[in-house]
């Protein structure tokens, strides 16, 4: 009989999660008491974040339970995924809503994911599809690429500084002030050119086409334009150009083809900052005379499905 390759030898499984909202609310006050009194005289029930809550805790468990005893795994909270350090071989379980997804995407290269859903009745689950109780099944699809799952190769958009400091994105990147002041910068996009002043740009993939681009392209009637998950193209928005003497406002929308790019040079001063898929705490600076250029990233959230 041959040897049993030795679980021990296997990637290590890093377990992606966020605080539930009834974490956050006992993280603030202190107690699950405390939460009841609070919500109450708020005119709320505490139940449905109890419900919440042990939704999350079974889904959990299970997860936990289909690792074999001695399968290296790590348990990590999106607050600290900027301070993480990913294994190249890692198989990456998130459990929680979608937009845990692109959270720990960015920080991604090349592993697989493997998205689990907690809570279908309040969480869609496109980027998260499995039930918890799928997890066991997974993991061997993993080690054997046999089975009823495939991998989807999700685009991602990369903007790059001229300095070489990068950051990716699996929904959108934004690019112009971090508050409500106008974001003033030159953009260059076909050939053309355009001093703008506006309310930022956005830059968003397929994957982002379900999201805060969708929402600006439904106002502007282009949702045909959206690109899908795996196409390697990319879409771009100004928001709220605004028209002056030193302006313009005609460059507010354009497509990104694989190997075009997107450049745009800060004419802000301060407070003018790049970040992805709405992570604004994890940032990069664009300040006056900096220049960043965004395209189709050379890397793919390897989503299993």
């Amino acid at each position: 009989m041959p040897p049993t390759r030795p679980t021990v030898d296997l990637p290590r499984v890093v377990i992606v999660t966020r605080k539930t909202p009834f974490e956050l609310l006992r993280e603030r006050h202190g107690t699950g008491g405390q939460v009841r009194f609070y919500l109450e005289s708020k005119g709320q029930s505490l139940a449905p974040y109890e419900e919440g809550q042990a939704r999350f805790e079974a889904a959990l468990a299970t997860v936990f339970a289909a690792l074999p005893p001695d399968r290296r795994r790590v348990r990590v909270d999106r607050g600290d995924l900027d301070r993480f350090v990913f294994n190249g071989d890692d198989v990456v379980a998130v459990v929680g809503q979608d937009g845990l997804v692109p959270n720990a995407a960015k920080y991604l290269r090349g592993q697989l994911v493997l998205g689990i859903n907690p809570d279908p009745a309040r969480f869609v689950g496109v980027l998260c599809p499995h039930p918890p109780a799928a997890f066991a099944a997974l993991l061997e699809w993993v080690g054997t690429r046999a089975g009823p799952f495939r991998l989807q190769r999700r685009v991602m958009a990369e903007a790059r500084r001229e300095d070489g400091q990068t950051l990716l994105a699996l929904n959108e990147i934004y690019l112009g002030c971090r508050t409500h002041q106008s974001s003033k910068y030159l953009l260059r996009a076909g050939g053309r050119e355009e001093r703008q002043s506006s309310s930022g740009v956005l830059v968003g993939t397929g994957t982002g086409s379900t999201g805060w681009c969708l929402s600006v392209a439904r106002q502007r009637g282009l949702l045909a334009k959206l690109p899908q998950p795996e196409e390697r193209r990319l879409v771009w928005f100004v928001r709220e150009p605004w028209p002056s003497v030193a302006t313009g406002a005609e460059l507010d929308f354009g497509e990104l083809a694989d190997g075009a790019e997107l450049t745009l040079t800060s004419e802000l001063g301060e407070g003018s900052v790049i970040f992805a898929d709405g992570i604004e705490s994890d940032w990069v600076e664009f300040l006056d005379g900096q220049t960043v250029r965004v395209g189709v990233a050379g890397e793919t959230l390897n989503l299993v499905v």
